[in-house]
């Protein structure tokens, strides 16, 4: 297993596009810890499930990342629970689709606060541990809109332009501490957050959410189907290898050919 002795944190990780990076992360051998939203008994159990599945440690978290305060504690109990933090990999974030005119302030802020400022401190709490270790892997999840731009989603825009900033900045400071970061930029992706966008583009639009998911991808994608979550966990693991050792500073699409455009 090429991560087996390595720990994990995955924002965002009970559902969709994290929990698949969770799984895929335990069945090469990492102990992980979950983190997210969702009711207790479940979580629990599905920590128990991965924990067996693989042979590793598994244990979930639901610290509020917009809450600034709290994010030293998650990687530190990371440390207590399962051992230093080897692995971090960014994926907890939120959309809302709206005019910019209408767009409430106040989602702005909480937008910008997970989607962009979690990741900040999260990383700001790892590197020390890494550092002194000489070896770290930071992933964070960014987006095709990271790259390019769509209407009614400008906050969510800014925020992942800021993420791929982010990441090439991280990346100079780390690289000669062995530690690399890098950015993964989805397309359209078969999960929660995709079909919540599909409702909210669909009311703005005044559409079915059927058309409009018909039109988002003829529209952007040249692989006109929807992206497995599989198929970001398997570069996720990719980017935490060995062999990814010399790959740092840059995002990297799986989005249909979207940003090929």
């Amino acid at each position: 297993m090429k991560l087996r002795g390595r720990r994990a944190l995955v924002t965002g990780s009970t559902q969709g596009i994290g929990l698949a990076i969770a799984r895929a992360l335990a069945a090469e051998g990492a102990d992980v810890m979950l983190h997210g939203l969702g009711e207790r008994d479940a979580i629990e159990r599905l920590c128990g499930e991965i924990a067996a599945a693989h042979g590793v440690r598994c244990a979930w978290s639901d610290v509020d990342l917009t809450k600034a305060s709290e994010i030293p504690g998650l990687v530190e109990r990371v440390a207590r629970e399962l051992g230093s933090l080897d692995i971090l990999v960014n994926n907890a974030g939120m959309q809302h689709i709206a005019p910019l005119d209408e767009y409430p302030p106040q989602v702005w802020d909480r937008l910008l606060a997970l989607n962009l400022s979690a990741m900040f401190h999260t990383i700001r709490s790892a590197l020390p541990g890494m550092k002194a270790r000489g070896w770290g892997r930071i992933v964070n999840m960014a987006s095709a809109h990271g790259l390019v731009a769509s209407p009614f989603k400008v906050p969510y825009v800014a925020s992942k332009h800021g993420v791929v900033g982010l990441t090439k900045g991280v990346a100079l400071e780390a690289g000669p501490h062995g530690i690399t970061c890098n950015a993964i930029a989805p397309g359209f992706v078969e999960s929660p957050m995709f079909h919540l966008q599909a409702e909210g583009l669909a009311r703005v639009e005044g559409r079915s959410r059927e058309e409009v998911v018909r039109r988002q991808l003829g529209e952007k994608q040249a692989i006109v189907r929807l992206i497995e979550v599989e198929e970001i966990a398997a570069l996720v693991v990719f980017l935490c290898s060995e062999l990814a050792r010399s790959v740092t500073g840059t995002t990297l699409p799986v989005d249909g050919g979207w940003t090929a455009q």
